[in-house]
């Protein structure tokens, strides 16, 4: 439930191209073309349990029903729209639902044939001359939405579509296939269940085995240039799992800087991990998978960080408008690592980068598309990086690093590589979108394997290398 606090706003301004709502008896063939409209324009919100003329706020009886009718709404939708979960808003004694359509999806959207958009508060056929642009600028058949020859649904890892359904907390009278087809991860084919390419890069058991590019390419050079010597690690699995590990790598490989707070030293890392991660997220939820023979780049020098991401900028963005625009390459893949926790839906989240280096004062990041890849450089301050905080400690973790650790793990090592110590707040710090009881039975199983002691009790506990 949220509060009245989020719908007043949009109930004061009225309806407009943005923002529609009516009552709960609304068909799904109405509640469809809205939201249709909305998708090939802007996007916008649908309110449900609203009186269309008077603005009276009706309520809806049953939310659950209510939000099982928007998937069937978005599903009448050609190609299906791939939607947030709609959310439930508490107006005084009844219930609101709230459809949220993102902006910049990468599709063209019809209802039985009719391209439709927004005009005002109306939702009207779209204009030959915007059809032809909104066509030319998404009018690919995405990669993601395809579905790999001889794929089958035993390709994917029940235990990741589990978790995952879990956090969505999607109706329990919905069988996980059924929430992987209204997410766009699963089409029909011939009468059968088929996962797409994006099913396959999100919860696939191997992933590579169907794009064997779909890689990140982790390298730490010593200086300035590309040099024989270097750290390099090559990061397969999952698209989560690959965020995680390449987040390891990292933590592992920043430099640090000392500056003089008051009377103290502190100690930060060289970059805002904020805008480290934005970047890696980014590539990650937005390469063109359809390139094949090249991984995302992740090179770390002494004086700049620097992302390469297969693909140009895709449909209307430019490097003029990078940091406004709103159009996603790959809105399933955005969608669930959304879901996730790792990306805001909004966008590319560039402009977040751009800000969070400001913050630090540091050089703005510099934005290049060459030769088909775009290319992203984060540079570092003047001062001079200090080696690590615990000397030696990174050697002793090389003899864990064999012991089969999933990647939660391995983060929480990295962390400790870093800190000498973690709390069960340090752990979920890393992992905001695990269960904290999950957590827990990471750092428990670490200690039963002899890796951790665990040091205190209750709030006080934290845990070490044995």
């Amino acid at each position: 439930m949220t509060h009245l606090a989020e719908i007043l706003p949009l109930l004061a301004h009225g309806m407009n191209e943005s923002v529609h709502w009516c009552p709960d008896d609304t068909p799904p063939t109405r509640l469809a073309a809205i939201l249709v409209g909305m998708a090939n324009t802007a996007g916008g919100d649908v309110l449900l349990g609203v009186a269309p003329r008077s603005g009276e706020v009706l309520g809806v009886d049953d939310p659950a029903d209510t939000v099982d009718r928007v998937f069937q709404a978005a599903l009448l939708a050609s190609p299906p729209l791939v939607l947030p979960l709609p959310t439930t808003h508490r107006v005084g004694t009844v219930s609101l639902v709230r459809v949220s359509v993102p902006p910049g999806l990468p599709h063209v959207y019809s209802l039985d044939g009719r391209y439709l958009g927004r005009e005002g508060s109306q939702t009207v056929p779209l204009p030959a001359r915007r059809l032809r642009q909104l066509l030319l600028e998404r009018g690919i058949v995405h990669f993601e939405a395809r579905i790999p020859p001889d794929a089958t649904l035993d390709d994917l890892d029940a235990d990741k579509i589990a978790e995952y359904v879990a956090l969505l907390g999607a109706a329990p009278n919905l069988s996980p296939q059924e929430i992987l087809l209204r997410r766009g991860c699963l089409k029909l084919n011939a009468g059968q269940l088929c996962p797409t390419y994006a099913a396959l890069l999100l919860f696939g058991k191997h992933p590579q085995q169907w794009l064997p590019s779909a890689t990140l390419l982790a390298a730490h050079f010593p200086g300035v240039a590309f040099s024989d010597q270097y750290i390099k690690q090559e990061i397969r699995g999952t698209l989560p799992d690959q965020i995680r590990q390449a987040e390891i790598f990292l933590r592992q490989h920043l430099p640090s800087t000392v500056r003089l707070v008051g009377l103290t030293h502190q100690e930060t890392l060289a970059y805002p991990f904020e805008a480290v991660r934005e970047l890696l997220v980014n590539a990650v939820a937005h390469r063109d998978y359809n390139i094949q023979g090249d991984s995302i780049h992740l090179h770390l020098f002494a004086d700049r960080l620097e992302v390469h991401s297969p693909g140009g900028l895709p449909g209307p963005v430019t490097l003029d408008n990078l940091l406004a625009a709103r159009f996603s390459r790959n809105a399933v893949i955005v969608q669930v690592l959304a879901d996730l926790g790792f990306v805001e839906r909004l966008g590319y989240g560039l402009d977040r980068v751009v800000t969070a280096m400001r913050q630090a004062n540091l050089r703005p990041p510099r934005f290049e598309e060459t030769a088909g890849t775009f290319r992203v450089t984060l540079f570092g301050p003047a001062e001079t990086p200090v080696q690590h905080p615990l000397p030696g400690l990174e050697a002793r973790l090389d003899a864990y690093r064999a012991m089969d650790l999933h990647p939660r793990q391995q983060m929480a090592l990295a962390f400790l590589a870093a800190h000498g110590r973690i709390t069960n707040s340090d752990y979920q710090s890393l992992c905001p979108s695990v269960h904290a009881e999950t957590l827990r039975r990471d750092l428990a199983d670490l200690v039963g394997r002899g890796v951790l002691i665990k040091v205190g009790d209750k709030k006080a506990t934290y845990y070490i290398l044995k």
